[in-house]
């Protein structure tokens, strides 16, 4: 198996990282169709529910066909790029990244949780506050993406410097756009 996996190990690798984007691509995009899920609930009727049904029907099918599938085959191929290359598991870059990964599970698994809320008409949190939740993917992403390009323990504390200043400059970018919107509710 470890042969067969060290032959194939750039296919399996380009499945990883085929399967990461896709993922993210998913949980970068369902947090903003909470916004919309959101929005339409405290309309009137029947725009609240002509929006709510189909926004749903939306989110099911990017959560169950894309998400949920791509998450489960990006960890696949990342545990199989792992076994033939063990030794990465004592490197610290690899360890913080593992670290990520699992944060990024979390954050995939609370997301599911504000899907099956909404998918019952159960709206616990703002529109606002799914803005922001929407920006956690991001943060993870830079993150993984530093420590695997730069694998230094110096460069990826930059790195992580450079995070924490992205998140500034998002909230930053969140309460422009908000007063932007309480000015004009079309912007």
């Amino acid at each position: 198996m470890t042969d067969f996996l060290a032959e194939y190990y750039y296919y399996i690798k380009s499945l990883h990282i085929i399967f990461v984007v896709t993922w993210f691509a998913g949980l970068f995009y369902i947090p903003r169709l909470f916004v919309y899920q959101i929005e339409a609930f405290h309309k009137p009727s029947p725009e609240k529910e002509i929006l709510g049904k189909q926004l749903k029907l939306m989110a099911k099918r990017l959560w169950f066909i894309i998400t949920w599938p791509s998450s489960i085959l990006a960890i696949t191929f990342g545990v199989l790029l792992i076994i033939p290359r063990l030794f990465y598991l004592t490197d610290s870059w690899m360890q913080i990244k593992l670290g990520f990964v699992l944060l990024l599970i979390i954050y995939q698994i609370q997301t599911h949780v504000y899907y099956k809320q909404l998918q019952k008409d159960i709206v616990k949190k703002s529109s606002s506050f799914m803005r922001i939740w929407n920006e956690g993917a991001t943060f993870i992403l830079f993150a993984v993406v530093f420590l695997v390009v730069l694998k230094n323990g110096l460069n990826w504390i930059f790195g992580i410097v450079g995070i924490v200043v992205l998140g500034i400059l998002l909230m930053l970018g969140f309460k422009i756009y908000k007063n932007i919107r309480t000015k004009n509710p079309e912007a």
